[in-house]
C-alpha cells in the first residue's frame, strides 16, 4: 500500500488534498471514494469558477481536471492557473482521446491526461507519480529542505519524513524537531527547549517538555504501522548526533 503525504496543519495532520473538478456528480463520487481508498483527502468543485475559487481560498496538492465544464472550462482553468504562476499539479481527466488533444493540454500546462475509461490503479499510479515528481522538484527548486541521515524535513509544508515515509507530529513536537535540526550541534537544556518552544518561564516541575520529547524519540527510533524500515531505525543514526544525545538524557 502507498504511503501518503502528512502535512502538518496547527494541532492536525493533513493528508494531500486532491481537488477533484468533475461535473458530473457519480464520476465526481467514483474518484473521491478511489482517492480517499487510497489514502487521500479530496475535495470536489462541480465547475471551472468554482475550482479557481477553491485554489484561491486554499491550494490543493493535486488536481484532478476534466474539461468538459459548465462557464469555465478545463482548458481555460488550467491556463488560468498556469498564467498566475500556480505550478499545482493538474491531471487532466477526459473522454477526448485524440493525440492532439492530449499534446495540446500537456503543451498547456498539464502535467498528465489520463482517458476515460480509466482503471482505478492506473489513476492512482498517476497521481502518486506526479505528486513525486512535485516533491522532487521542490527539493531541486531551492525550497529550504533540512536533512538529517534517513530524515528530511520540509518547513514550507510542515512535512517530516523518516526513510521517504511521512511522520505524524503534533505541533509541540513538529517545533521542537525543527528547533533541534536547524541547530545540530546545539544541546538544549529543557529549560530552554521550553522557553523556545512555548514561550514562557520554565518551572523544575512541569514535565511537558519530557512527554513530548518522549512521544518524538519514540516516533522517530520506531516506524508508525505500514512504514517501510528495511530493518533499520532511525534511533541507531540518531545516535550520532546532539539531537539523540538530548533524546537520550530526556
Amino acid at each position: 500500500m502507498r504511503q501518503t503525504t502528512a502535512v502538518q496543519k496547527g494541532n492536525k495532520v493533513m493528508k494531500e488534498e486532491i481537488l477533484i473538478v468533475e461535473d458530473d456528480a457519480d464520476i465526481s463520487g467514483l474518484l473521491k471514494r478511489i482517492l480517499e481508498d487510497a489514502g487521500y483527502e479530496t475535495k470536489q468543485a462541480y465547475s471551472g469558477t468554482e475550482a479557481l475559487l477553491c485554489c484561491e481560498k486554499k491550494q490543493p496538492d493535486l488536481i484532478m481536471l476534466d474539461l468538459m465544464l459548465p462557464g469555465m472550462t478545463g482548458e481555460e482553468l488550467l491556463l488560468t492557473l498556469r498564467e498566475g504562476g500556480c505550478d499545482i499539479p493538474v491531471l487532466v481527466l477526459s473522454a477526448r482521446s485524440s493525440l492532439q488533444d492530449k499534446v495540446t493540454l500537456l503543451k498547456e500546462g498539464a502535467d498528465d491526461y489520463i482517458t476515460k475509461p480509466f482503471e482505478p490503479e492506473e489513476m492512482t499510479a498517476r497521481v502518486e507519480a506526479a505528486l513525486r515528481r512535485r516533491g522532487h522538484h521542490e527539493e531541486k527548486s531551492g525550497a529550504k529542505v533540512y536533512f538529517y541521515k534517513e530524515l528530511k524535513l520540509y518547513p514550507e509544508g510542515r512535512k517530516v519524513l523518516v526513510l521517504d515515509t511521512p511522520l505524524s507530529l503534533t505541533a509541540y513536537e513538529y517545533e521542537i524537531l525543527f528547533l533541534l535540526i536547524r541547530n545540530p550541534e546545539k544541546v538544549y537544556s529543557r529549560e530552554l527547549l521550553y522557553e523556545q518552544i512555548w514561550k514562557g518561564g520554565y518551572y523544575g516541575e512541569n514535565n511537558t517538555v519530557n512527554v513530548h520529547v518522549s512521544n518524538l524519540r519514540r516516533k522517530i527510533r520506531k516506524p508508525e504501522p505500514g512504514m517501510n524500515t528495511s530493518g533499520r531505525y532511525m534511533g541507531s543514526a540518531l545516535s550520532w548526533n546532539n539531537l539523540y544525545h538530548f533524546f537520550k538524557s530526556s
